[in-house]
């Protein structure tokens, strides 16, 4: 069986590098798990030191910006503090949702109850916003785009289940941890159920691009990251069967 890498490179220069991880990697170090595997450290063999400028979720797939040097760090941290990073997501959730597009503004407090989620706290949440956008129903899923505006610990996550849906495979904040069959989407299918390998068994959000300015040249720099291949085995299945294709 092939082992799929931690990560792939999408770009890389004096300044920032730019990756592709894949789901269940920690980008930074994690006050809960002190030993599980991290990004930064595994990309550090490569590249040398890094500055982390943000996060994504530890389940999360897809973009990673690093800066490699201070001048860069500061004022690529200084786009997210002004929140003038444009961050795109994309996921699957379960069911169909009855808007076309929708803006989250609810404020969230992260490690919000005992099992360290994020939670809907209008007393001591943090300002969030999040806009969401679906792309089109697949049978008993919906491809939903997200813009997260700030960068809250699981914002699009609990923003997401605020409005009564959640992502597939969620862990945390679905109750539906259901993995994506075949079987489960084709109304013809003739393999061994109890063989069956799931398409998808992780949690079905991708952090697909990323635009900032460059910290050297001041050109506008926009980044994108492929689906792993779990996911995209996921995507063209629903868009053969059912003509959506958050891609196209």
């Amino acid at each position: 069986m092939k082992t799929i890498p931690s990560y792939t490179v999408i770009y890389s220069d004096d300044d920032i590098v730019v990756l592709n991880k894949k789901s269940g990697l920690l980008v930074a170090a994690d006050r809960y798990d002190a030993d599980a595997p991290r990004l930064d450290i595994l990309a550090e063999k490569e590249f040398g030191s890094l500055f982390a400028v943000h996060r994504i979720d530890k389940d999360t797939s897809g973009i990673v910006l690093y800066a490699r040097n201070a001048e860069a760090h500061k004022k690529i941290s200084m786009q997210f503090m002004e929140r003038t990073v444009k961050k795109t997501y994309h996921c699957l959730v379960n069911g169909h949702p009855l808007w076309n597009e929708f803006t989250v503004t609810l404020p969230l407090l992260p490690d919000g109850d005992d099992r360290h989620r994020t939670t809907i706290n209008k007393k001591y949440g943090k300002p969030s916003e999040t806009y969401l956008q679906t792309v089109g129903a697949c049978g008993p899923y919906t491809w939903i785009k997200a813009f997260p505006k700030t960068g809250r610990t699981h914002q699009i996550r609990a923003h997401l289940q605020s409005t009564g849906f959640s992502i597939v495979c969620d862990p945390l904040y679905s109750g539906n941890q259901k993995p994506v069959r075949l079987s489960d989407l084709k109304r013809k299918w003739n393999g061994d159920t109890f063989e069956e390998r799931p398409l998808l068994n992780r949690l079905a959000l991708h952090a697909y691009s990323i635009e900032i300015v460059h910290p050297s040249t001041a050109q506008t720099a926009v980044f994108s990251a492929p689906y792993p291949r779990d996911l995209d085995a996921v995507r063209k299945q629903l868009a053969k069967l059912f003509k959506v294709d958050p891609l196209s």
